[in-house]
């Protein structure tokens, strides 16, 4: 096996824009996600939860299977947790106009009243830590935010 630089691992000397994009990308997830629970703790909103309300409110209306498929998750999975997002009054499932004997699932306005706490929640602590950065740091990431969302419908469509 060939050598890599002292502290540099092998993924890193493989691709070392996609390992920086990847580490950057998880340390922004974490750091979010921990800030973010001092609003929230983790039993009142599982991540999965979140990550749910948030696609039903960009598509509303979607079956279980479809939520499995887009959240890469077991049927089974997703089922058990709509089915803890209905008990806690998050989310409905009402008949497929379509097809009676399928389920869509649709947020409640508890359910849009959540999610909009957890949006507020991060915008408050993003906007805090955009706040020390520098003009030229935050026009960087202003500019990349485009990038980075059709980066995340590229990596979507591999599936």
């Amino acid at each position: 096996m060939g050598e890599t630089e002292p502290g540099v691992g092998p993924i890193e000397a493989a691709d070392g824009d996609a390992w920086a994009l990847t580490e950057a990308i998880t340390q922004l997830r974490r750091s979010l996600r921990s800030s973010v629970r001092e609003d929230f703790a983790w039993e009142a909103l599982p991540m999965a939860q979140v990550e749910f309300l948030q696609r039903l409110a960009r598509e509303p209306g979607m079956r279980i299977v479809e939520l499995a498929r887009k959240h890469r998750m077991a049927t089974n999975t997703v089922s058990t947790l709509v089915h803890q997002m209905v008990q806690a009054g998050l989310v409905v499932r009402e008949p497929d106009p379509q097809d009676r004997r399928a389920v869509q699932v649709r947020l409640t306005a508890a359910g849009e009243a959540r999610l909009d706490a957890w949006v507020r929640a991060n915008e408050r602590r993003i906007s805090a830590a955009l706040a020390g950065l520098d003009e030229s740091e935050r026009a960087a990431i202003d500019a990349a935010v485009p990038a980075l969302r059709a980066l995340a419908e590229r990596l979507d469509d591999l599936g």
